[in-house]
């Protein structure tokens, strides 16, 4: 009797699980994945991999991951049919749209709907059949203050100026850790590889943040700053390039608005005037502006640690406005706009001018908060569900999110969750949230998906066109998650639960093409059915022939369509990047405003605090390259190894306390009156690599919910930092989250 070995076979995959967008060779045999390492020739990541990228094959065969539906029946979610879990979507969903109206159901969109193209496609035409002004979505809690203001300045939200690392020679990072998250909003691939040759060729690294985290390690010089001052710390080094005649815009200054308004505006915050405040020496942050202002191929850039505070959309305008002024926007080495191959907004329709970012078109109903590109704060959706009267959310879809451990206020809104009439997800787990649901529709492994990155070339340190197919089919009895999302959309329009979606496809891309092509709309519709694509391959078809590298339908016959990138198994390289000033902006007045009304106003609101004293001790998050936000705690590979949820604070903080290293701590925050005090326990870790008067706890955590079927999560739950926070601290101009700076009480459990 002889036995013969499965044939191992090598499928290209791009990863899905951060923003680096790595391509990946999974070896597979016998419907198995084997192995998966880097893919050496990937023409953007060439071979790098982190640990998240060998975890695909632990979230591919996780066996909490759900894969039939479930539908709540005698208070027990129970497996279904799909047939089933869609025909009660429609039996009690339909009746609150009918009775309620359309603001009464919410839609929630979580971090990982922005990895999978089928969802970041179907949710917004979802939501635009929907009507509801009760959108919530995971950039409140993250990035919504850089998509603002870079709105504002430039045109659209999504035109925001990455590092040039490749050429950059003085790289300055403020509350940024691209060594762990692999560039947030910012596709950077092998960050450590680079910074290593920004320095070989004679660069500097500088990191200015309240923790030496991963990526000041291997920095030049770090500087410690006390949370929530970057705007003041950003500010002056803005005043010092003006007061010491170093403002030079170069060829910006013909296409830019309001430089003397800023200098005008900024007058206030010289260094002297703001070192107490930020922890840093006044000559210290003049040093860094003459650093930045007189080297040639220089650069800011400032993430989530700069986004996440009281201040976060004008410490993100200031970020630019440095650049700007410096001379160091839209040149080479410096902060560059890359070009997608599809899906940019700032490739379509005229360049130079455009209608530029309006917001406040609508305000939640409760607090009065101004929508912010289509959205509400996330950490409203609590309030709007509890407040009776007209308008008051009675049902809630949730698409890939996780708002009871990702939002400040989890607490409060699980308990909101559960007076909902109706709730439906789409998700991989039955989580901390879904486990609220009436109905849970499964989403399908990442391996099983074809994948083009939407939003994250538009990001990217370098251009390209990358696509992979799924490396297996669907498994039995599932389906494809746009399907489901189109289903949702036909049961919200009134065409019921058993509705021919695919005919509803063909509508939707039918009104797309008649919109973008005009006259041209029936050869463009002709040319996309001779390929007999549905679903997201057909709408990345269209983005493709008609973005900026196209081949317009034929029109450009070396232009880039589909079947091109596909043939491409490694990924097509479109080059570095280039200056795109003025084609890029979509103001109004085709200038870069370097002067937002708005954000101008808002630096009297910070003039105000400069000089309250600082709180004695306050809370920062924080990254690790193992996690990503609250959703990969349950796969064995990233989730193994030492404790991760810990937190860490100064020796001479830990002395005052009481608190010794591994002893649990009570992590707490004031309560308004009538109200439960907020807090936490986790272990502490003694450590210098924080500043006094911070206590770093990483953001993700609190695994322990009843109901939720994560097993692994669940054997060392972690602490939720949300927990201790308080959903109503946000910024006023965006709308986001203030997750860092947050004044704490911390004693001995």
């Amino acid at each position: 009797m002889s036995s013969t070995t499965p044939a191992t076979e090598t499928r290209y995959r791009i990863c899905p699980l951060c923003e680096a967008c790595c391509g990946l060779d999974v070896q597979v045999a016998d419907g198995q994945v084997i192995a998966i390492r880097g893919k050496a020739d990937d023409v953007f990541s060439h071979g790098y991999i982190c640990p998240k990228g060998f975890a695909l094959k632990d979230l591919h065969e996780d066996p909490d991951r759900l894969r039939q539906p479930l539908v709540r029946r005698d208070g027990e979610l129970q497996p279904a049919s799909w047939e089933e879990a869609f025909d009660e979507i429609e039996r009690r969903l339909v009746p609150i749209l009918e009775r309620e109206g359309r603001d009464a159901v919410a839609l929630s969109v979580g971090n990982p709907a922005a990895h999978k193209q089928s969802l970041l496609l179907y949710f917004q035409r979802l939501a635009r059949a929907l009507g509801s002004r009760n959108i919530f979505s995971a950039s409140t809690l993250d990035q919504m203050p850089k998509q603002l203001a870079s709105g504002w300045m430039f045109g659209t939200s999504m035109s925001v100026a990455v590092p040039d690392i490749d050429r950059c020679d003085f790289l300055l990072i403020l509350g940024a850790n691209p060594m762990a998250s692999n560039g947030s909003l910012w596709t950077v691939t092998d960050f450590r590889g680079r910074a290593k040759a920004l320095r070989a060729r004679g660069g500097q690294l500088v990191v200015v943040d309240p923790r030496r985290t991963e990526t000041a390690a291997i920095a030049d010089a770090h500087h410690f700053i006390r949370p929530g001052a970057d705007v003041f710390f950003l500010a002056a080094l803005v005043n010092t390039v003006f007061d010491e005649g170093l403002a030079r815009p170069g060829r910006l200054a013909e296409w830019t608005n309001g430089i003397e308004a800023v200098r005008e505006a900024i007058a206030p915050f010289t260094p002297e005037a703001v070192a107490a405040r930020c922890g840093i020496p006044a000559e210290t942050t003049r040093a860094l502006a003459r650093q930045l202002a007189t080297t040639e191929r220089a650069c800011v850039y400032g993430r989530i640690g700069t986004c996440t505070q009281s201040f976060g959309t004008l410490a993100s305008w200031l970020v630019d406005v440095l650049n700007v002024v410096t001379g160091h926007l839209d040149a080479p080495g410096g902060a560059m706009f890359p070009k997608a191959a599809a899906f940019a907004p700032n490739t379509h329709g005229q360049p130079g001018v455009g209608r530029g970012l309006t917001t406040g078109r609508h305000a939640s109903r409760v607090s009065g908060a101004p929508e912010v590109l289509g959205e509400l704060p996330m950490t409203l959706m609590a309030e709007e569900m509890e407040t009776p009267g007209p308008g008051q959310v009675k049902a809630l879809i949730t698409v890939a999110s996780n708002p009871v451990l990702s939002s400040p206020g989890g607490p409060r809104l699980a308990r909101a969750l559960d007076s909902l009439e109706f709730m439906v997800s789409l998700d991989i787990y039955l989580n901390e949230t879904t486990r609220h649901a009436d109905v849970i529709l499964p989403g399908v492994s990442p391996l099983e998906d074809e994948h083009y990155d939407v939003t994250f070339p538009q990001f990217s340190h370098r251009n390209h066109a990358r696509y992979s197919p799924p490396v297996f089919p669907l498994s039995p009895g599932q389906r494809p998650e746009w399907e489901n999302l189109l289903r949702l959309m036909a049961i919200v329009r009134g065409a019921g639960a058993r509705a021919d979606v695919l005919a509803l496809d063909d509508e939707l891309v039918t009104q797309e093409v008649n919109k973008q092509a005009g006259a041209h709309a029936p050869a463009v519709l002709a040319a996309l059915a001779a390929s007999c694509r549905r679903g997201p391959d057909r709408l990345l078809d269209l983005a493709l022939r008609s973005g900026p590298y196209g081949d317009r339908f034929g029109l450009k016959p070396e232009g880039l369509n589909l079947d091109k990138v596909k043939a491409a198994p490694a990924g097509i390289d479109l080059g570095a990047l280039e200056p795109r000033i003025p084609e890029l902006l979509r103001t109004p007045s085709g200038r870069i405003e370097l002067a937002p009304p708005a954000c101008v106003a808002d630096l009297e609101r910070a003039r105000a605090e400069l000089h309250e004293p600082a709180p004695e001790l306050v809370i920062i998050g924080r990254r690790d390259v193992r996690t990503n936000n609250s959703w990969m705690h349950n796969l064995h590979t990233l989730a193994k190894g030492p404790e991760r949820c810990t937190a860490l604070m100064h020796p001479t903080d830990a002395a005052r306390l009481g608190l010794a290293d591994g002893a649990m701590a009570r992590i707490s925050a004031g309560a308004a009156a009538g109200e439960a005090e907020r807090s936490v326990t986790a272990p502490v870790v003694i450590t210098t690599d924080v500043m006094p008067g911070v206590i770093s706890l990483p953001h993700g955590w609190g695994h322990d919910k009843p109901g939720a079927k994560l097993r692994v999560a669940a054997e060392r739950p972690g602490a939720n930092l949300n927990a201790v926070l308080d959903e109503r601290l946000r910024d006023p101009l965006s709308g986001n989250a203030v997750l860092s700076g947050v004044p704490v009480a911390v004693s001995p459990a």
